[in-house]
């Protein structure tokens, strides 16, 4: 039989196509297998310390952990523990969350703000703040008002640490550090480990400028990332503002079940950070929000999924929403959506393309789901869930970031992966149950 060239190329491509349409339906039977495999093991995330040693911060609960072994297998971080807790709740482990929670809110009126993580060497900065939507999701599975009440005092204690600490000329938020001379030094010696084109800079105030911003970027969560050309604090970030007019409208919220005087401040807040973000992170040439550099007066060139915690936020317009996935090709790909639009870089990052991280994943999921757009929410979640079913069949493990376009762990690293990371156990947890729903 004689084939043309076209014909031959259609037969080519229909089999191809088919083979990887084959590859993203995963089975029930799949994802019960991880499912398992999670549930087996995350009670071996859960730590204790009850007393302050070696640097570890003593806590009054048992804690998660994210990883099993390798780094991040000892403190509690922030903002991991919120996609962690999606995990345990879904899978009827409230008590643990609230042990979470109630660690969280421990450090906070501790320390006035919560540490990147339960160990004095994080005492510098913060993480993406998540603690309002933690609490939000134990009370309204608890309805507990008492607990509430102390929850609310901790947070707006947490909430005016970085409307004092973390505050900038436009009225938007940014991240930065409280790091002493000498852990500014450290720092960026450290940061020659992971970066050695990073040079040696003898001059002192370049040097502590330079690091200051480095150990703000390890602040917003996102170390390291094309995002921010290790100029972190000369940034507002959308991701970082999303978040804290969550807290904003999370606040009225609890003032209503609390039945305080006073909710509508919170929403005149978070409509006045709306407005902000829409006259300094919009660019109304293609409808999308970037990251805005207000030392420069000029939006950062990178497109991120930063963009994904203002659909989960709601602060967008339903018109720029439906532009979100109007622009959705310039992050999804095969497995996945990743960190930043593909493009050219003076340095390899691991928060960038072709990596996935959970955090992202999870977010896109649910805020396209809350705008209706529930097509493209089940897609993504059927590539993130294919992805780490099928890394874990041949690899035998969670891991903390998948390469979205290949759907493998052939991705950008700074330091060895670890294993079993949390939120993406977390993250895997809500997007299965997302798709049996």
């Amino acid at each position: 039989m004689q084939y043309t060239m076209r014909q031959l190329l259609t037969a080519i491509f229909i089999f191809t196509f088919s083979l990887f349409i084959n590859a993203q339906q995963q089975s029930l039977e799949d994802i019960r297998n991880v499912r398992l495999f999670i549930k087996e093991h995350m009670g071996h995330t859960v730590k204790e310390c009850k007393k302050d040693t070696l640097g570890y911060i003593a806590l009054p609960k048992p804690y998660s952990v994210p990883s099993l072994s390798g780094a991040f297998q000892q403190d509690m971080y922030y903002w991991d523990t919120y996609f962690t807790n999606i995990g345990l709740i879904s899978d009827d482990d409230f008590e643990q969350a609230l042990n979470n929670v109630d660690n969280i809110l421990y450090l906070i009126d501790k320390f006035g703000f919560m540490p990147n993580g339960s160990n004095v060497s994080y005492l510098n900065r913060s993480q993406p703040p998540f603690a309002s939507m933690m609490v939000r999701d134990i009370y309204e599975k608890s309805r507990d008002k008492i607990w509430l009440k102390s929850a609310c005092r901790i947070l707006e204690k947490e909430y005016t640490f970085w409307m004092t600490q973390r505050i900038t000329p436009t009225g938007l938020n940014r991240y930065s550090n409280s790091a002493t001379r000498d852990e500014l030094v450290s720092f960026y010696e450290y940061m020659r480990t992971r970066f050695t084109d990073l040079p040696v800079l003898t001059d002192s105030l370049k040097l502590l400028k330079q690091s200051s911003h480095l150990i703000a970027e390890a602040e917003s969560g996102w170390d390291f990332s094309p995002r921010f050309d290790f100029r972190c604090e000369d940034f507002n970030p959308v991701d970082l503002n999303a978040n804290l007019y969550l807290y904003e409208q999370n606040f009225a919220f609890f003032y209503k079940e609390l039945k305080k005087k006073g909710s509508n401040k919170w929403l005149d807040a978070a409509q006045k950070r709306k407005n902000l973000l829409n006259k300094y992170c919009y660019n109304s040439q293609d409808g999308c929000f970037y990251d805005y550099d207000f030392i420069n007066n000029r939006l950062s060139p990178i497109y991120s999924a930063a963009v994904f915690n203002l659909l989960w936020a709601e602060v967008l317009t339903k018109h720029q929403a439906k532009n979100v996935v109007v622009h959705l090709q310039r992050f999804e790909y095969p497995w996945g959506i990743v960190a930043c639009e593909q493009g050219k870089r003076k340095r390899t990052y691991q928060w960038d393309f072709p990596n996935a991280w959970a955090s992202f994943n999870l977010l896109s999921i649910n805020g396209l789901d809350r705008y209706g757009f529930k097509k493209e929410a089940r897609r993504i979640a059927q590539k993130y869930v294919s992805s780490i079913v099928k890394i874990y069949q041949s690899s035998g493990n969670l891991w903390e970031k998948y390469n979205a376009e290949l759907g493998n762990l052939e991705v950008n690293n700074e330091y060895e992966m670890p294993p079993f990371m949390g939120w993406t156990a977390g993250a895997f947890i809500y997007a299965s149950d997302y798709l049996i729903k």
